[in-house]
Formats: structure tokens, C-alpha cells, sequence
């Protein structure tokens, strides 16, 4: 079914190139869409009774009259009036007015194919013959993009997305639920993921780096059953860096590293972890010198010069903190397995706040 927005816009075109009045009323008569100055319409049961009747066209109070049905075969009847040739207008309307919701039925069953893909909603043989009836290939390299807009501009991203990307073949829009919409991308050979990288900062410029707007991606896939593989990638990604890597508004589901073995851990194992191996203490009780220390260590690959030049302090005052973290630890981080488990330590208790902050905004 069209929306009368979709109409107006048809109409106001039309009539910008014809010079034409015309008007757009449903099988009952009440105008959809109109683009009248200075004539007086058709009535409601003027325009209901040529509905009734068996002619495609015809003409009342001065305007030419056409009848045409969307998809729905819901009737409209287009009214045109002035212009060079306002019968020809009428029915040129109604022609455009047919094929609009052709089209617009078109892309709303390819959207509605994508999102049943993208959730595993179709068996195998589905897939393939509905993508041959909707002429989509099925061989093509893709991968898929989730936007997670702000607040701010979650009522307008899709509107955006979609005018930035126009009518490019490549990509299709479409919402996945309501916290994201779906982008996915279609590669031509030799194009890899600095196309994809470089499509997720057009969305973020376009949106607005609020910095609460997040735009990530999955893996580029081959063949149409793989793509719900990327779209959950693209969704864990978005996920796992918001705890791991709080700075990144643009985030690659192949960059996460550990942080995504560590998002897939049940919460009592990893409560079983942290106290094995801090018993009554954990990492997130360190005071913020020690916290400064510890990072600024880890960014430095354990090297003590480098960290203490960059922290400004001693290196004797660095071996004093570092000795006095291994006592109250066990572990001492100029010893690589042991920085390994506390960075992973780390890392498990920011991924147990983060869930528990989750589930009480629930």
C-alpha cells in the first residue's frame, strides 16, 4: 500500500514538469494527494460512483480522470487538469503511480527476504529460490554493517542512511530491529575490507561522531547462507567494543582479539576465575596509580625504561610499584605469563560490570 507521502511527492514532480493540477483519491473518494491551485475538485461521491462504474478513464468537472491499483489492487483514481494534454497527464500518473508500488513492493520483499536471512528464519532451499525470483545473486562477496544511532538520531538515521546511499545497487538498508539498521555491502573482486572501513565512516560523518553512535561490521562472506554469519559479528562487535574499546565509534569484528573469546564466557565461571587467582581482591579495587601504572605498563610491552619515562617517575619507583603489586597479587608483571593473566583478569572484571550494568537497565 502506498503512503500518501509517497503520492504527494509523485504528484508534486508530475506536476512541476506537466503544469498540470492533479489530485489523487482513493476507490471511496477521499483525496490522497493533491496538487490543485485555484480549481475545485471533484466531489467524494463524484469520484466513488467513477469508481463503480467499468471505465478506465473519464472525465468530471474539467479534470481528466484514470483509475490504477498498487500491489494490493487497492484502486486510486488520478484527476488532471490544464496542462498541454491533461487526459495523457492523467494516465501517465497512473502509469507512474503503478510502477512506484511495483517497485516499492519489490524492495519491501527484498527486505523482508535480507532480515528473514539475516535470523536464520529460511531453510536452505528458500534461500536460493527466493533470491532467483528476487533477482538477487547469490555467489556475490558481502558483508553486513550494524548502526546503532544516538538517542538523538535514531528517529532520522534511517532517512539519512538511505539518502546517502541513494539508489546504489550495491548497498541495501534495511532495520534490523529496534536498536540498529542494517547495511549491506556488496564487493567487487579486489575490493576488501578498506572499502567496508572506509563506507562506515560515511555513515558516522553523516550521522554525527556524537560519540554515542556506533557503526561495526562482520566478515566479508561469500554466498547469501553466510550472511546472517556476518550479521552477528557485526552485532558481537558493537557489543564487545563498547567494553574493550571504549574509544572506537567504528569497530571490526576481526579486530576484537581476546575481548571476544572473553564476551562468550558464562558470568559464574568467570566469578571463579577472579577469585582463584585474586581471592577477596580484585583489579577493579586497585587505586588509580596502580590501575595507571598497569596500563601504562601493558602499552609499553612490560618495558620498564619506556614506562617510566612516559609516567614521569623514577624507574626505581617503578620496580617499588611493581614489587609492591606482586606482593599484594602474586603476580609479577615483568614475567610474561603473569602479566597475561592479570591483563586477561582485567578484561573478564570490565566484561562482569559491564553485564551487570546491563541487566539492571533492563
Amino acid at each position: 500500500m502506498l503512503s500518501e507521502k509517497s503520492l504527494q511527492n509523485t504528484l508534486d514532480k508530475i506536476r512541476e514538469i506537466s503544469g498540470a493540477d492533479l489530485a489523487v483519491y482513493d476507490h471511496a473518494g477521499k483525496v490522497c494527494a493533491s496538487a490543485v491551485e485555484g480549481k475545485r475538485l471533484p466531489s467524494e461521491s463524484e469520484i466513488a460512483a467513477f469508481a463503480e462504474n467499468g471505465e478506465d478513464s473519464g472525465s468530471c468537472r474539467g479534470f481528466s480522470l484514470a483509475k490504477t491499483a498498487d500491489e494490493d489492487h487497492k484502486l486510486y483514481i488520478v484527476a488532471a487538469a490544464g496542462g498541454k494534454d491533461p487526459s495523457l497527464t492523467a494516465g501517465l500518473t497512473a502509469l507512474q503511480i503503478s510502477g512506484f508500488s511495483a517497485g516499492q513492493r519489490n524492495r519491501q520483499d527484498r527486505e523482508n527476504f535480507i532480515k528473514n536471512l539475516l535470523l536464520d528464519n529460511m531453510l536452505l532451499i528458500d534461500v536460493y529460490s527466493r533470491a532467483k525470483k528476487l533477482h538477487i545473486e547469490d555467489a556475490a562477496r558481502r558483508c553486513v554493517l550494524l548502526v546503532q544511532p544516538s538517542a538523538a538520531k535514531k528517529r532520522t538515521a534511517m532517512a539519512d542512511i538511505e539518502m546517502l546511499f541513494g539508489e546504489e545497487e550495491e548497498i541495501l538498508v534495511t532495520v534490523a530491529d529496534d536498536n540498529g539498521i542494517v547495511i549491506i555491502r556488496e564487493l567487487d573482486r579486489g575490493e576488501g575490507y578498506e572499502v567496508i572501513k572506509a563506507t562506515a565512516e560515511k555513515i558516522l560523518e553523516t550521522l554525527g561522531n556524537d560519540g554515542e553512535t556506533y557503526v561495526s561490521y562482520g566478515t566479508i562472506t561469500s554466498g547469501l547462507r553466510n550472511l546472517s554469519r556476518s550479521f552477528k559479528e557485526a552485532g558481537m562487535a558493537v557489543d564487545v567494543g563498547k567494553i574493550f574499546l571504549p574509544d572506537r565509534r567504528i569497530i571490526s569484528y576481526s579486530e576484537l582479539g581476546i575481548g571476544r573469546l572473553i564476551y562468550q564466557l558464562p558470568i559464574p565461571l568467570c566469578r571463579m576465575f577472579i577469585r582463584e587467582i585474586f581471592d577477596d581482591k580484585s583489579p577493579d579495587e586497585f587505586d588509580e596509580e596502580t590501575i595507571a601504572t598497569i596500563n601504562k605498563f601493558f602499552e609499553n610491552n612490560l618495558n620498564v625504561s619506556e614506562t617510566s619515562r612516559q609516567l614521569y617517575i623514577h624507574r626505581n619507583t617503578l620496580v617499588y610499584r611493581l614489587d609492591k603489586l606482586q606482593k599484594t597479587t602474586g603476580l609479577d608483571l615483568r614475567v610474561f605469563e603473569d602479566a597475561i593473566t592479570l591483563k586477561i583478569a582485567m578484561m573478564v572484571v570490565k566484561y562482569m560490570k559491564y553485564k551487570e550494568t546491563d541487566r539492571r537497565s533492563i
